[in-house]
């Protein structure tokens, strides 16, 4: 009977993990789309003249090519050329890998620096917006120093714009900041890297920030949300709420086998079920940047908990690297994190859409009063390729109305 037992359950385990990972070889790269969704190519969205304002939301640029040959920037300048003044870039965070911006005579600063101009040459020559968010490799990986390396981005990036608004919020501030885009279309940019950062992070006067007590933070996040029922309102920040990827405990069969390989792809020692503590450990405890962390799962709590108060609203952030997207409680929550790396995403689950490519999200807000959402994925040079679309269903409420008393 023990010999019985010794032979049939690794047997059993060997086929699985070898049938799991033909799995995700098979359909890694492969979009996944939510059965309603299946037939999404038969659906069109308004004409291109109806189109009022498009955004796009580009997350984790911060290992693009710097010799013009970066797939995602020409995938971004085909929809530059397309939308012009009627545009905003959003840049959803971890503008430079692997550490923000260092100091001058830091071993990464000039190539840093590089990156960044090819970054910022994107909105100085746009006649749109152009909006920069903090990540946490901006903060230092979110380590002592980050509030400095992140200052250092800002001041960088504010002196070659000459825009106040193109980052935000300001001096690591919560936020949030709100910016009207169009009639109906509401742009709202939180910090979400403040809640998860260790060291110093801004609050009060000292700091130029608005607030001294973190709680005045989800008042006001509130506020303006209630105050905007009648419009869209996009929320754009770096970490998601929802997610199928590594951040959410998502972990590939290669992962568990070869943990190794996460702190170097060439690094295949094999290390069955050892190999599973550290997938297991992000998943039930996490590290400071994952859902499951005390920390981040406080602030996602409070954030989730507003938002499904009210129904008008579009959430996108970055973190993790491939597409994404959510529908719960009639929002909207999108993962558009793919703007310079891929990672596995898991297929399934709550997601609608998730696929592990490079490319970005597009808010399209047409005349009629219609939001459309498109995932554009890079295919040939200066080509894009539309992966998925969707409009996106939501339900506004009067605008509220102002008397002599108010």
């Amino acid at each position: 009977m023990l010999t019985y037992f010794l032979i049939i359950i690794p047997t059993l385990i060997f086929f699985f993990i070898a049938f799991s990972y033909w799995q995700e070889r098979k359909y890694r790269r492969k979009p996944f789309y939510k059965l309603a969704d299946v037939g999404w190519h038969r659906y069109t969205p308004p004409a291109d003249d109806t189109l009022v304002h498009s955004v796009a939301m580009v997350g984790d640029p911060g290992a693009v090519a710097i010799d013009g040959s970066d797939p995602v920037l020409q995938l971004l300048d085909v929809w530059k050329d397309r939308t012009g003044e009627a545009g905003t870039i959003v840049y959803l965070g971890d503008i430079l890998y692997p550490i923000g911006l260092p100091a001058p005579g830091h071993r990464l600063r000039e190539t840093a620096a590089k990156r960044l101009d090819v970054l910022l040459d994107t909105v100085i020559d746009f006649p749109g917006n152009g909006i920069f968010l903090s990540g946490n490799h901006d903060w230092l990986k979110g380590r002592e120093g980050g509030y400095e390396q992140m200052l250092r981005q800002e001041r960088y990036v504010l002196e070659k714009t000459q825009d106040e608004n193109s980052y935000l919020p300001r001096n690591g501030c919560p936020g949030p900041i709100s910016m009207q885009l169009a009639e109906g279309l509401l742009l709202v940019i939180i910090n979400t890297q403040w809640f998860v950062q260790r060291g110093e992070k801004p609050l009060g006067n000292k700091y130029d920030c608005p607030y001294s007590d973190i709680e005045e933070f989800f008042i006001s996040f509130n506020d303006v949300l209630r105050k905007n029922k009648h419009q869209r309102v996009l929320v754009a920040a770096h970490h998601p709420l929802y997610s199928n990827a590594m951040h959410g405990g998502k972990f590939t069969m290669k992962q568990h086998i070869f943990p190794l390989t996460a702190a170097h792809k060439r690094f295949y020692i094999p290390l069955p079920v050892f190999g599973s503590l550290y997938p297991f450990y992000r998943k039930l405890f996490g590290a400071y940047e994952d859902m499951s962390h005390r920390t981040y799962k406080k602030m996602r709590k409070r954030l989730v908990r507003i938002m499904n108060r009210y129904s008008n609203v579009i959430y996108v952030a970055g973190h993790d690297h491939n597409l994404q997207h959510f529908e719960i409680q009639q929002n909207h929550y999108i993962v558009s994190g793919s703007g310079s790396k891929t990672a596995f995403v898991k297929k399934g689950g709550r997601a609608t859409f998730a696929l592990e490519e490079l490319g970005f999200f597009v808010i399209n807000y047409y005349s009629n009063g219609e939001i459309w959402m498109e995932a554009l994925a890079v295919a040939e040079p200066d080509e894009e390729m539309v992966v998925f679309r969707k409009k996106l269903n939501s339900v506004l409420q009067p605008k509220p109305q102002i008397t002599a008393d108010a």
